[in-house]
C-alpha cells in the first residue's frame, strides 16, 4: 500500500536506529545527560508510543512529549464555559467526539448530556452546519478546536453559514495557533530542548517557513515530519545529524505532503474569518499572548462567547492531576501520582488521558511500565545502534 506499508519497513527502521545510534554516541551523552527532542505534536506522541520507537532509541536520547493536543491544552475554565452554553434551554452542541468527555470543574459535556443537554458528536463543523439548518427551532453551537490543521474548515463553514443566510449557527472557538506555543516552551525557564520534530498537518497548512525563527533566533534544530514510523525515525536523524554538525535549521521531512509556503486557500480562510486574541490560557502554559483566535468584526454574528455572553473565569486543575507539567514536559505521563490509578481512560480525572492524541491516553494504551522497568528494557534492548 502506497506511503503505508514502505514506510513501516523493519530493515529501514533499523538501519535509522543504527544511523541515529552512531550520531549521538560522537555527541558524548549520557542517560544522566541525554539529548532532548521534542515532538510538539500528539499524533507524534501516538506513533511513537503505538510502534515502540522510545524503546528504540538509546537511552541518551529522550522524547519529549510537547502540548500538541489542542483537546489537552483547554484550560478547565473554558470547559466549564462549553458546559454554560450546552445547558442553555434551546441550544444544540455540536463538538468533536474526543471532547465530549474532557472534565471541567462542573463536569463534561458527557455529564451534561446525560443530564438533558442536546450535545451531539460531529465529525466535521459542515455537520454541524447541516444540524443548524435542520433545527431552525435551536441555537446550534459548534465548539471550535485545534490548531491551523481545523482552524480552515471551521472559517469555511462559517462563510457557508453567511452565504447561505443561516442564522442560527454559532462557533464557541477555542482555536489555537502553533508558533507563539512554540516560543513559550522554548522561553520557559524549566525546560531546556535540542531540538524539534515539528507537526506535519499544522505545517500543511501554514507552511514551512513560518519556522524560520527557531532557528534564527533560538539556534534549535527543527525538522516537520510525517506520521509513520519511518518518518519519525527519518526525522530523528535529521535532528541528531543537525545536533552533531552544530547546524540549526528548518528541514522538511514530510515532503510528500507539506509544501514550502503552505496552502494558500486554507490560509485565507483563516485570514477573513479570524483575527488573533490578545491573550488566550493554556492548560499547562499559562496565558499566551496573540495565541487563540476569535472572530473578526464582520463575523462576530457567529461568535458563541458573545451570543450567550461568556466571560470565562480561570479555574485551577484538580490538585492531583499534573497534566499541565506532562504537557509542558516537565514530568512523563507514568511520573504523575495518579495515573493509572485513580486517573484512566475510562475515568479521567485530566484532559491528557481523554484525547485521543494525549500523552497520558497515548502512553496508557500501549505500553503501561514503571520507570525502573522501563530504564531496564532500553539497556536491555538489542535494537542495532
Amino acid at each position: 500500500m502506497k506511503f503505508v506499508d514502505e514506510f513501516r519497513d523493519p530493515t529501514h527502521a533499523a538501519a535509522l536506529v543504527r544511523e541515529i545510534g552512531e550520531r549521538v554516541a560522537t555527541l558524548g551523552r549520557s542517560p544522566s545527560r541525554p539529548l532532548k527532542i521534542m515532538e510538539v505534536c500528539g499524533g507524534h506522541t501516538h506513533s511513537i508510543f503505538k510502534y515502540g520507537i522510545e524503546q528504540m532509541l538509546p537511552p541518551s536520547i529522550e522524547l519529549v512529549h510537547g502540548p500538541g493536543c489542542p483537546v489537552c491544552v483547554l484550560p478547565v475554565g473554558r470547559v466549564d464555559d462549553a458546559v454554560k452554553i450546552a445547558e442553555t434551554p434551546g441550544v444544540l452542541f455540536a463538538t468533536y467526539g474526543d471532547a465530549i468527555r474532557v472534565p471541567g470543574s462542573r463536569g463534561s459535556l458527557l455529564d451534561a448530556k446525560a443530564k438533558g443537554a442536546d450535545v451531539r458528536t460531529v465529525y466535521s463543523p459542515l455537520d454541524s452546519l447541516a444540524l443548524a439548518r435542520k433545527n431552525p427551532d435551536k441555537r446550534v453551537v459548534f465548539f471550535g478546536l485545534g490548531f491551523e490543521t481545523t482552524a480552515p474548515s471551521t472559517a469555511l463553514t462559517v462563510l457557508e453559514a453567511e452565504a447561505s443566510g443561516v442564522d442560527n449557527y454559532f462557533v464557541f472557538s477555542n482555536h489555537i495557533t502553533i508558533l507563539p506555543t512554540i516560543k513559550a516552551i522554548l522561553d520557559a525557564p524549566d525546560l531546556s530542548i535540542d531540538g524539534f520534530i515539528g507537526p506535519g498537518h499544522v505545517t500543511m497548512v501554514i507552511g514551512v517557513a513560518a519556522y524560520g525563527f527557531i532557528a534564527d533566533t533560538y539556534g534549535k534544530p527543527f525538522v516537520i515530519a510525517g506520521f509513520e514510523p519511518l518518518d519519525v525515525l527519518q526525522s530523528l536523524a535529521m535532528v541528531v545529524e543537525q545536533i552533531a554538525r552544530g547546524e540549526a535549521k528548518i528541514e522538511n521531512q514530510y515532503r510528500r505532503v507539506v509544501r514550502e509556503g503552505g496552502n494558500a486557500v486554507a490560509q485565507d480562510a483563516i485570514e477573513r474569518v479570524f483575527e488573533l486574541r490578545p491573550h488566550f490560557e493554556w492548560r499547562g502554559l499559562g496565558t499566551i499572548e496573540h495565541s487563540g483566535l476569535t472572530f473578526r468584526e464582520p463575523y462576530a454574528r457567529f461568535d458563541a462567547e458573545k451570543a450567550f455572553a461568556i466571560r470565562t473565569v480561570p479555574v485551577a486543575d484538580p490538585e492531583q492531576c499534573q497534566c499541565g507539567d506532562v504537557l509542558k514536559g516537565v514530568i512523563k505521563p507514568w511520573e504523575c501520582k495518579v495515573f493509572g490509578t485513580a486517573c484512566t481512560p475510562a475515568v479521567p480525572i485530566g484532559a491528557c488521558m481523554v484525547s485521543s492524541e494525549g500523552a497520558c491516553a497515548a502512553y496508557y494504551q500501549y505500553g503501561r511500565v514503571s520507570t525502573s522497568a522501563r530504564a531496564e528494557a532500553r539497556r536491555e534492548l538489542k535494537v542495532v545502534r
